[in-house]
């Protein structure tokens, strides 16, 4: 009886042995999946977000809306996106082609500083249509991507000195609350030039950086199409 017991003791031993053994191998293979949609019935395909890109950057790897993957995933805070995240692609079956992925050049962030008011929230008893970017030490502003500076303005209301830059494709950008600009209305820029440097407008004293990204006429929330 006693010969047994040992045994079944043995056998639940090696049992739970097994099992834990099991599970450290699948932690250790399994890569971080937090899915963003259940949606059962819609022909479509999930994304393993992959460092560096960006939801724009994903909607460009398959021709599909950004809204729309926006829309479909319930995704409102761009600062969720993370790596190894499944984000559900509507009517799409595999990546399109390599052509297709890398057409569109990606944005860049105008300065390095704090976001300090997202889009969409309510900042100095205004609905922020961009985010508000309080620079760490450097001041100096960018273009966050490659373009024809169309609009400049010394003194454009609250937002002061203004900078739109068209970039072709029915997407422009918008740079204001600046201190110096270095631009003309007609001149052609690449990312990354120094347009402008960041400042104050308006009884607004604080020096931050308004940007905002514009698809036609409509604000887009720019932490969609910056990387992180």
């Amino acid at each position: 009886m006693l010969d047994l017991k040992k045994n079944y003791n043995r056998l639940i031993l090696i049992a739970l042995l097994t099992i834990c053994i099991s599970g450290i191998s699948g932690c250790a293979t399994s890569p971080y999946v937090k899915p963003t949609a259940l949606l059962s019935g819609m022909p479509g395909v999930y994304h393993r977000v992959e460092k560096g890109q960006t939801l724009w950057k994903i909607s460009k790897i398959y021709d599909v809306d950004l809204d729309e993957i926006v829309r479909i995933n319930r995704i409102s805070d761009a600062s969720s996106l993370e790596i190894g995240q499944l984000i559900f692609i509507p009517n799409r079956q595999k990546q399109q082609s390599m052509l297709i992925k890398y057409t569109s050049e990606d944005f860049i962030w105008p300065v390095s500083g704090k976001v300090i008011s997202t889009f969409g929230q309510t900042f100095n008893n205004m609905i922020n249509k961009g985010i508000n970017i309080q620079p760490y030490h450097n001041q100096d502003v960018v273009a966050s991507r490659s373009g024809k500076v169309t609009f400049t303005a010394s003194d454009f209301g609250n937002f002061g000195k203004t900078i739109i830059i068209n970039h072709n494709d029915g997407f422009s950008s918008i740079y204001a609350r600046n201190s110096q600009v270095f631009v003309k209305a007609g001149e052609n820029v690449q990312k990354g030039t120094i347009i402008a440097k960041a400042g104050s407008a308006g009884r607004d004293k604080n020096k931050y950086l308004h940007f905002e990204i514009r698809k036609g006429r409509m604000p887009q929330n720019p932490l969609f199409y910056l990387p992180r």
